[in-house]
């Protein structure tokens, strides 16, 4: 079942996203043909606009291009500029709002570390 749409932010976005996602975690990978517009908008029940609007700024972004008459495809380099976004995001935006969370909350530094690397032991 797909993940519903939030309310915090435009669809187009989420979208973009979602697919830059797929191709992050090399469910689409580079030189691959990503959905057809009218695909997506038929999948997710959007209006086909919506989806055009997301992969023009992928292609903005530099991670896929048009190829007249074959479709969009992901661009050589993509998934290292996504993983380098994300990773700026992370360390600049989240990581940032989790510290000011735990101190709220009186969370310690080595509380704070002890959760961070029993985690990291357990995931994959």
């Amino acid at each position: 079942m797909q993940e519903p749409w939030r309310d915090d932010e435009p669809i187009y976005r989420q979208l973009r996203q979602r697919i830059a996602t797929l191709i992050l975690n090399g469910a689409i990978k580079e030189g691959e043909p990503i959905p057809s517009v009218r695909q997506v908008a038929a999948d997710y029940q959007i209006n086909h606009l919506t989806v055009a609007k997301a992969y023009q700024e992928l292609v903005e972004q530099g991670l896929v291009e048009k190829r007249r008459g074959l479709g969009m495809f992901v661009l050589p380099g993509a998934r290292d500029q996504i993983a380098a976004s994300e990773r700026d995001k992370l360390l600049e935006d989240e990581l940032p709002r989790l510290l000011v969370r735990a101190r709220q909350l009186g969370i310690s530094e080595s509380e704070l570390n002890a959760h961070i690397k029993q985690m990291l032991k357990e995931t994959p």
